[in-house]
């Protein structure tokens, strides 16, 4: 319940000015006169001080100019120093505007900034703007108009244009914050930030790069689970990305994997400027996540058919109206209106017409968004209609979005739309995308949910054989892994491959050939080859001895002839795979930058390059984004009945999707795989040929002491290894477990559940549930920077027909979130009232800590209200140290060395 860290930053109470002498304007930095004009244009509420860096005074003098954010605007050689000053004065955070600072002088800052404890934000951005505080400390020009649209960017020149098109659109901001390139407080932290803050309802970000994928995609997913997000990302092409690299001195990942990272983030990317203004008015009018379903209400057919083409082209679905709602409608509307498909109203459609069906449609549970268009009419009433519509979205639970085609005919009902706050647009194309957008939340928010562990519950891998394949590997300086090596690594996994066995000569080959039993291919074994066929070193369905012994010779020949030099161990033989109307897929990984490792599917066989089918998903793996990957490819059409053969097996499809994780997770060293072809039909899969890359783990993951195991994934597993089960105090047991998505409404039931008394010692609130964004925040967690352990009971009751029913209750919980130094956390625990005096709290305090000491952290602590006695007796039982808190007498500071 403490305020966020950045709050000083983001929600000053106190402000000193350090821009120079306002008196002499010629004196001033660019960016000086641009803020002193931008703070004297409205009243700032809180403390503003103006501090000239040049005046002398005393340490006390300085004392005195106590504040929470320093705004720092002067010429780069006094930055240093003022930054120094800002420390100081005690200033919790500075804003540091001023423009070309180059790495090194930017890390310089950096440094200066750390050591006085300040969070930094700058330097090269154009600063942020507060609304709803009145703060203006940017040089973007006049405060934008209050809002609960925050819009985070990289790039000044984007922002000065949104905050420009914001004005004569009636959108307004809950916040601006304009990052430029070399900046210390990044775009995660700002993320964070965002997501916590209760003036801020959506987030609209422009981005060019991240530094750190683990930060990036926590703070995202943090803020996407409690609030929509939508991304537009410059770089989206291979010079795209190196413009991006050099503008924002920030790494760019590859554009397939980028997008893999929001959908799992749970954010929506659109594609262009102007994709991104018509979510900026979607997500202005509070739209939440709905369904795919648009029902489209007309008064001319051609636009209305433009629209349904668009929701198909874009993969959305036509609402249509119920045979109950259509009988209710009819009567109501013009002789000639259709309800079939479109809702057509025809050319005779008034206000009344509009508003009767959009009712209907609002009422229909097949209906998730309505999308009203109106084609100017000698004699209609543009005005009338856009009024009624205003009128009618106050009572409507779904969204609403309208496009009022013409011009100069329909700028007066443009106006009464923007003023009422219903996203309007030009065409029916750009409004069906806008919802598109608005859609995709809902398919995001389901992927977000999912938190897998690294290891599923089938049959348990050999881990260590598998090591052992790559550390032998690895100490011959190799790094692509033979297709025997491959294939044993597949098999340790329990991923079902092809018998393969290897040949050093012709007679040898002929042998092998003959027990495994014809037809068999032959393919050539070289750790210098990476795709077989591009030397003509695969031959199939070979059908006796004699054949094999000539193949085997004129592929060796051939091969030696076409890549001189390289290294032949020989050639393997293996049996042909029968399937004969098996699918040809592909299964394998990428190592994106920076986003670690990647799982990659899609149509396999020699033409993978040029059908280009790939679907993306970062691991982990769970079977319901193992079937979402599959979805997504192009290749799923053909896994059902096709062309008269018999649906694939699917579960066991999704079963090497599940395997191919484990390896993801269990082995970093893997940098590429490819499973090309994997054979799949109504019988199961088999891996006919496999090419696995390596190198060694990157720093900071592995098993040793110290290391995290699966520090190389961009987004932590759910860690399983956390579970213990512990017997209950009075008699039974219960488990203590890291908390879990699902776990939601048990939590709620149990803060449902507390007295006031102990709800008041927990929250300091009178609170009596979780409102609905905190209560996600506290369920879906990043494992990394925080972790919660519910301590959970089995109960078992009789149900009416008299049999027993088992059900789960969260009777406690215990938490840590890591402080902003990195090196400490605060806790907080509750306990239900029922099992009070149990051992429930001391097993979970002493659960959380071994948590924050294993993550390396040296310190644990936490407020505890002075009239709260049975916590502070636990605590001096745990070995805390309990003392004053300075800052607030009414609570006590409990500490703990870890």
């Amino acid at each position: 319940m403490d305020k966020h860290y950045l709050t000083p930053l983001f929600a000053p109470r106190s402000i000193v000015v350090l821009a120079g002498d306002a008196e002499a304007p010629d004196t001033l930095t660019p960016q000086a006169r641009a803020l002193h004009a931008a703070l004297r244009a409205q009243p700032y509420p809180g403390t503003l001080s103006f501090f000239h860096v040049r005046t002398s005074g005393t340490l006390a003098d300085l004392t005195q100019l106590h504040a929470d954010l320093a705004l720092i605007a002067l010429p780069q050689g006094d930055l240093a120093a003022a930054l120094e000053l800002a420390g100081r004065m005690g200033c919790r955070s500075a804003l540091v505007l001023c423009s070309g600072i180059d790495a090194a002088r930017a890390a310089e800052l950096h440094r200066i900034a750390r050591r006085e404890g300040v969070h930094l934000l700058g330097p090269n951005g154009l600063g942020i703007q507060r609304p709803s505080l009145e703060l203006n400390a940017s040089t973007l020009g006049p405060l934008a108009a209050k809002g609960s649209l925050a819009l985070v960017s990289q790039s000044g020149a984007l922002t000065s244009s949104m905050l420009d098109w914001a004005r004569s659109n009636a959108v307004g901001f809950s916040s601006v914050v304009s990052l430029g390139p070399n900046t210390s407080v990044d775009i995660a932290q700002t993320l964070d930030f965002l997501a916590n803050d209760a003036a801020t309802h959506s987030i609209i970000v422009y981005l060019e790069g991240i530094s750190s994928a683990r930060r990036f995609m926590s703070a995202l997913r943090s803020a996407a689970n409690a609030k929509p997000v939508v991304v537009l990302k410059a770089g989206r092409r291979p010079a795209g990305n190196e413009a991006a690299q050099t503008h924002s001195g920030a790494i760019v990942g590859s554009d397939d994997v980028f997008d893999a990272a929001l959908r799992r983030a749970g954010a929506v990317r659109v594609r262009s400027f102007v994709e991104l203004f018509s979510a900026a008015k979607c997500l202005a009018s509070r739209y939440r996540p709905v369904g795919k379903r648009l029902a489209v209400v007309t008064n001319g057919g051609g636009p209305g058919v433009l629209a349904a083409d668009w929701v198909n082209e874009i993969g959305l679905e036509l609402g249509k109206l119920g045979a109950e709602s259509v009988a209710a409608l009819q009567g109501r509307l013009p002789p000639l209106a259709s309800l079939h498909d479109l809702i057509d109203l025809s050319e005779d459609a008034g206000a009344a017409h509009y508003v009767a069906a959009i009712d209907a449609a609002a009422r229909d549970r097949q209906v998730d968004g309505i999308l009203a268009i109106y084609s100017a009419k000698t004699g209609g009433d543009a005005i009338g209609v856009a009024r009624a519509l205003a009128e009618a979205k106050r009572q409507l639970g779904k969204p609403l979005l309208a496009c009022w085609m013409g011009d100069a005919t329909v700028a007066e009902a443009r106006a009464a739309l923007n003023e009422a706050a219903v996203p309007q647009f030009r065409t029916p194309e750009a409004a069906v995308g806008a919802f598109g957008n608005i859609a995709s939340f809902y398919q995001n928010q389901l992927l977000l949910q999912q938190t897998p562990p690294p290891l599923s519950t089938l049959a348990k891998p050999d881990i260590e054989g598998a090591r052992l394949v790559i550390e032998s590997v690895l100490a011959e300086r190799r790094k692509v892994l033979t297709e025997m090596e491959s294939k044993t690594l597949l098999s340790a996994f329990h991923i079902p491959v092809t018998n393969t066995i290897l040949a050093r000569t012709a007679n040898e080959a002929m042998m092998i050939a003959t027990q495994l039993g014809f037809p068999v291919a032959l393919k050539i074994d070289s750790p210098d080859i990476t795709h077989k066929s591009d030397v003509q070193g695969v031959a199939l369905n070979i059908m006796n001895g004699a054949t094999v012994r000539d193949t085997y010779a004129d592929m060796v020949e051939r091969v030696a002839r076409l890549q001189p030099g390289v290294r032949i161990h020989g050639v393997t033989v293996q049996k042909m795979a029968r399937a004969q109307r098996g699918r040809e897929i592909c299964i394998g990984m990428v190592t994106d930058d920076p986003f670690g490792p990647v799982i990659v599917f899609g149509a396999g066989g020699t033409m993978i390059e040029l059908i280009r089918d790939r679907a993306m998903e970062l691991p982990p793996l769970n079977k319901f984004l193992a079937r979402r990957l599959i979805e997504r490819s192009r290749v799923a059409e053909t896994l059902v009945e096709w062309r008269g053969a018999a649906p694939v097996d699917m579960a066991a499809l999704e079963q090497v999707l599940l395997r191919v994780s484990e390896m993801v997770c269990e082995l970093p060293q893997l940098r590429e795989m490819d499973i090309n072809p994997l054979i799949v039909d109504e019988n199961g899969v088999v891996a006919v040929d496999a090419r696995i890359v390596i190198d060694h783990a990157p720093q900071g993951t592995g098993l040793g002491a110290g290391t995290n195991p699966y520090g190389h994934l961009a987004m932590l597993p759910y860690p399983a290894r956390y579970e213990q089960v512990w017997p209950l105090r009075g008699g039974g047991e219960y488990t203590v477990r890291p908390i879990h998505p699902t776990d939601a409404q048990m939590l709620q039931t149990l803060v449902q559940s507390l007295s006031q008394e102990s709800r008041y010692f927990r929250f300091v609130s009178s609170m009596t549930q979780l409102p609905p964004a905190m209560l996600a925040r506290f369920t879906l967690i990043d494992y990394d920077r925080e972790m919660a352990l519910v301590a959970v009971c089995k109960q078992r009751s009789a149900a009416t027909d008299g049999s027993i029913v088992e059900t789960e209750r969260v009777v406690g919980v215990s938490r840590y979130v890591t402080n902003p130094d990195q090196s400490s956390c605060e806790f907080s625990l509750v306990v239900a009232d029922d099992f009070a005096g149990k051992g429930i709290g001391s097993r979970l305090m002493e659960a959380i800590m071994d948590v924050a000491r294993e993550k390396g952290l040296a310190e644990i602590e936490g407020l505890v209200l002075v009239n709260n006695p049975n916590m502070l007796k636990l605590m001096r039982s745990l070995g805390f140290t309990v003392k004053a808190f300075p800052e607030d007498p009414d609570f006590r500071l409990v500490t703990h060395a870890l």
